[in-house]
């Protein structure tokens, strides 16, 4: 994978100057997708996981990394060659020349985005709140959204500076778990041969098939950075950079913990812990208070919220600017020059999702529609090779999206009837808001 070494010739289309700041360094860049990969989802993973491949834990996140990675190369190519808000959706209205596929791909973006916001929001002000004061949960989310829209809204440098302390907190609880295991191990405890032990009578490779598809969504988040690319200062050269170094470094976080995981505790008592890193913790011996795991957990979801909500918004954005929804969404502050109208209108659509409390099946559905948007963005890469544009950018081997497709279509062929059923509802509501706008634009011209 490398970068185009030439200018080459440039499309007619060439994209008119940004209306957003270019505030986002590559610094920035690296820490705004390793938050967003890491999310609050790792405090819970290993639970999950320990039920299909026992102690062997850092076999299904080692696949999964290696799956994400693929898709990753294309995202790299595309946000390299057209750096503009919209991400996704934009590739595909300029690959498939289909208004409705760009909507719909974008629509999934947005559905699986706003969807994931509300769950975090409910996630934040329940038992992890709990623990320092005891509020109602759905009416603390929204309060927890509204500061998050505010903070959205200030501007993508504040937002992003905001990350980077989050991100450092996020982290430094993984590497808590990673240290106080060393030191259980130092002290002659711990099991280390359980690192290899897969549940008997399993299959090991199945078994980690199985686990791949819960640990793949541990790595997703790194797509939500294409919707801030036209905020990115020389994108050619940073967007690469950052993308497979935060993928990397928390693949190898991952796998630590992973590991730390197995040795401190037997796979059956981490499946029954609903916080299994807490657990590890305390079984270690050291002496971290139980509330520090909570004060981390807190910080963990509200980062992962902030982070999806400015990729909501800027998507809204970017689609907005190029026709797939009503023009009045791609409204900025004049001086902060952020997205006011794509925030408020995310805000509010993810208060109202906050209102349907169990969001378990919207959860799995979130990973459908994006290996739908995966697909779309491999497929694109390839259909696009023939469009050339004036600035060098990132090139992948075209045997990289051909294997994305294939690792997409792997994974969705693992999901469940009622995930399939509600996520074609999900998109059936796309279709007929995307004839509704259009009308409506019909009717205005």
């Amino acid at each position: 994978m490398t970068a185009a070494t030439a200018p080459q010739t440039p499309t007619t289309d060439a994209a008119p100057a940004s209306k957003l700041k270019q505030k986002i360094t590559g610094p920035l860049l690296f820490l705004f997708i390793l938050g967003d990969v890491l999310g609050a989802g790792i405090y819970a993973l290993m639970g999950v996981l320990s039920e299909n491949v026992g102690g062997a834990l850092w076999a299904p996140l080692v696949v999964a990394l290696l799956l994400a990675l693929l898709t990753a190369g294309s995202y790299a190519e595309l946000v390299t060659k057209y750096p503009r808000a919209g991400g996704a959706a934009v590739f595909a209205e300029r690959a498939f020349k289909q208004p409705i596929i760009s909507f719909l791909v974008g629509f999934s973006m947005l559905a699986a985005g706003v969807t994931s916001a509300a769950g975090l929001s409910l996630a934040f002000s329940g038992q992890y709140l709990s623990t320092f004061i005891d509020v109602p949960a759905i009416p603390a989310a929204m309060v927890f959204l509204v500061l998050v829209a505010c903070l959205n809204a200030r501007g993508i440098s504040e937002s992003l500076k905001s990350n980077v302390v989050m991100t450092i907190i996020e982290l430094s609880g993984l590497v808590i778990v990673i240290v106080v295991v060393a030191v259980m191990l130092g002290n002659g405890g711990g099991e280390v041969s359980r690192v290899g032990q897969f549940p008997e009578g399993s299959v090991p490779a199945l078994a980690t098939l199985s686990a791949a598809i819960i640990a793949y969504y541990s790595f997703v988040g790194f797509e939500t950075s294409a919707n801030v690319a036209e905020e990115i200062r020389n994108p050619s050269k940073v967007y690469p950079l950052a993308l497979f170094g935060s993928l990397a470094t928390a693949g190898i976080v991952y796998i630590l913990v992973a590991l730390a995981s197995a040795i401190a505790l037997p796979a059956e008592e981490l499946s029954e812990s609903s916080g299994p890193l807490l657990a590890v913790v305390a079984a270690s011996g050291v002496g971290v208070p139980d509330w520090l795991f909570s004060l981390i957990a807190l910080v963990a979801v509200a980062n992962g919220a902030l982070l999806t909500m400015i990729m909501s918004s800027r998507l809204t954005y970017g689609m907005a600017e190029h026709g797939l929804l009503p023009s009045a969404l791609g409204k900025v502050l004049p001086n902060r020059r952020t997205p006011w109208a794509a925030i408020v209108a995310t805000t509010v659509v993810a208060m109202l999702l906050t209102l349907v409390g169990d969001l378990s099946t919207l959860a799995e559905t979130v990973v459908l529609l994006l290996l739908f948007v995966f697909i779309s963005t491999n497929i694109a890469v390839l259909v696009l090779r023939k469009d050339k544009v004036a600035h060098k950018h990132f090139r992948v081997w075209t045997i990289v999206p051909v294997l994305g497709v294939a690792s997409c279509v792997l994974l969705l062929t693992q999901q469940s009837g009622i995930v399939w059923l509600f996520g074609g509802a999900l998109l059936a509501l796309g279709v007929v808001l995307y004839f509704v706008a259009r009308l409506i634009r019909r009717r205005t011209a």
